[in-house]
């Protein structure tokens, strides 16, 4: 457990200012995460990212010789797509930006909407994810496996690229390769805690060990007696040599990675026994690194890597570096002082006009917003326990987060005249950016997409509402990609959606639907105890799920019981819809079958 910590919500900040304190003459601070004192990168930039809570990975490998920047998620959650683009911004460079992270469902979902805005501003960028984790995926599958340990060595081989001053499509070409050639297993002795939690995210019957666990504390795939030292050093690399690729060399960079409580002592007797195993399989090792790359807390555990070299990946594996959390070799840091650190460049927007009626409805919306933080709130440790079943445990953090930004945007952009839909976007914005991760990225695009429909100019009718949550719905689908039956939010957003629907197509009143609709979504988020996930962090453990409901699932049920139970009140001020027409615009087809999104994403 973390024994220093103020409040939890806040451990990551925190966490870096003092890292950004310590480390002066070589890391700045920027919006979303960390940079090279040095400034913008003269080539390609190299932008790493991912959740805090596994240092030196990401902020510790930003550095001469390493990543340019660093955009960095709260505890075990992905940066938001705001921060990446950002950081991104903050070194990039006219030759363009590599976006490199380990592959999970969040980190795809942000990062790739971070690409799309340094597109479309004409900054070229490609993205190579890591996929090392043979245990998160078959063989078959390599692009749903998760990247661990493996990211230290994708990681180095794009930098190296970038200071050799490769363009950035050969820069890519090296990272993906490295990252075809880099197998990790991992396995765990213990689980690890969340700051200011008091029980870990999973345990381990004494005497066993859990095998091909995650680093954001997901717990192991298998389950066996724990070895002595020379038999654990026989079953990782007979398991990573099992996965040899088809045009595998005889020379391999080694990771010896510790997740938390595993000290160095221990590593290198692991280490010294791995060697004897790879030699006799005909393998020269190649620089091996021993120590702690990808932590995970506290967590008991050790990971091995392999990646089979050429003479290109050998070179850049070789590299020199010299970064916060690893140095090889001889560099000299460039210093230079940015022109400005932690702070954004752009002045806010002007706020778009808005009707008198608008505004009331704002007020609506804020304590709409403000229901749905408390309940959120008072329920955020039941959400982490049914998270940490079969996924990382943060999502009742990562909501709080989220909701608390979303309130405080709300009601700031209320005071300062905006209208019902502003109000929502930026109550998304805020919640996007705050929590992070894949439900940030959710419920911030569902935030934004409600608002856009609503509008700034007129209250809106029941009808304009139902219509407003179904683009909210479709735009969850479309970017999240998954549907009814994955396990997800979706599997309570759908008849939640789909139930207003109909209701204010029969003329009910906003009270009357919207409760008929949150308990739709209460039963269907109930009913998602008995389902296999096969979509995000939960996937590699889809058995174990089986019997628990999800937690994306449960929290927007539970919002959206907040929201009824406030507009449901005989005092809460709700829309004038007389003499007005409910027939809705959206066609029941749209909504009837979850909406068959499109082609599943890569995740983790």
């Amino acid at each position: 457990m973390s024994h220093v910590v103020n409040d939890p919500a806040e451990f990551a900040e925190e966490a870096l200012r003092g890292f950004v304190a310590a480390n002066r003459s070589l890391i700045a601070r920027v919006p979303g995460g960390v940079s090279r004192r040095s400034g913008p990168a003269p080539g390609v930039a190299v932008v790493i990212g991912g959740g805090s809570g596994h240092y030196p990975a990401f902020a510790g490998f930003v550095g001469a010789g390493l990543a340019h920047a660093a955009a960095l998620g709260n505890v075990f959650a992905s940066p938001s797509a705001e921060q990446v683009y950002e950081v991104a911004r903050s070194v990039a460079g006219p030759a363009g930006v590599l976006l490199s992270y380990g592959n999970y469902a969040g980190d795809v979902l942000n990062f790739d909407e971070a690409q799309r805005r340094l597109l479309a501003e004409g900054v070229p960028c490609v993205t190579v994810r890591v996929t090392d984790d043979i245990f998160s995926g078959g063989a078959h599958d390599r692009e749903k496996r998760r990247g661990i340990a493996g990211d230290l060595a994708v990681f180095k081989a794009a930098a190296w690229a970038a200071e050799q001053g490769l363009s950035l499509d050969e820069t890519a070409a090296l990272a993906a390769r490295a990252n075809d050639r880099t197998r990790t297993i991992g396995v765990a002795f213990s689980g690890c805690t969340l700051p200011g939690a008091d029980e870990p995210l999973f345990t381990i019957a004494p005497g066993h060990m859990a095998v091909g666990m995650g680093i954001h504390g997901e717990p192991g795939i298998e389950t066996l007696p724990l070895p002595d030292a020379g038999r654990l050093a026989e079953l990782l690399v007979s398991r990573l040599l099992a996965e040899r690729p088809m045009d595998g060399a005889d020379r391999v960079a080694v990771i010896v990675n510790g997740l938390g409580s595993v000290k160095s002592e221990e590593l290198f007797l692991l280490y010294g026994m791995i060697e004897d195993h790879l030699e006799r399989a005909g393998l020269t090792v190649v620089e091996p690194e021993v120590g702690e790359f990808a932590t995970s807390f506290e967590m008991a555990g050790v990971s091995l890597t392999l990646m089979w070299l050429d003479d290109e990946l050998e070179a850049a594996w070789n590299g020199p570096a010299y970064a916060p959390g690893y140095r090889k070799g001889t560099v000299t840091p460039v210093a230079k002082e940015p022109a400005s650190e932690a702070t954004a460049s752009a002045d806010a927007p002007a706020l778009p006009e808005s009707s008198a009626e608008s505004r009331r409805v704002a007020a609506c919306v804020c304590e709409a917003l403000t229901a749905i933080r408390d309940v959120i709130d008072r329920e955020a440790d039941v959400l982490g326990r049914l998270d940490a079943v079969a996924g990382d445990g943060d999502h009742g953090i990562g909501m709080q987060r989220g909701a608390r930004a979303a309130v405080g945007a709300a009601m700031e952009t209320r005071e300062a005249g905006g209208g019902a839909g502003t109000v929502l976007v930026c109550a998304g914005n805020a919640w996007a950016n705050r929590a992070g991760g894949t439900s940030g990225a959710l419920w911030g695009a569902a935030l934004r997409a409600a608002g856009e429909r609503i509008g700034d100019t007129d209250a809106p009718l029941t009808r304009t509402i139902a219509e407003a949550v179904q683009e909210a719905r479709r735009v969850v689908q479309t970017i999240g990609k998954a549907t009814v039956g994955d396990k997800t939010l979706v599997d309570a957003l759908v008849p939640f959606a789909s139930t207003l629907t109909d209701r204010a197509r029969l003329g009910d009143d906003l009270p009357e639907a919207w409760a008929a609709a949150a308990q739709a979504a209460s039963g269907a988020a109930d009913a998602t105890a008995k389902l296999v996930p096969r979509l995000g962090r939960a996937r590699p453990h889809a058995e174990n799920s089986v019997g628990t409901p999800d937690p994306g699932a449960v929290s927007f049920a539970l919002a959206m019981a907040a929201v009824a139970e406030l507009i449901g009140a005989a005092d809460a001020p709700v829309p004038d819809e007389s003499a007005q027409p409910t027939t809705l615009a959206v066609p029941l087809e749209d909504s009837a079958d979850g909406g068959a999104g499109p082609t599943e994403t890569n995740e983790g």
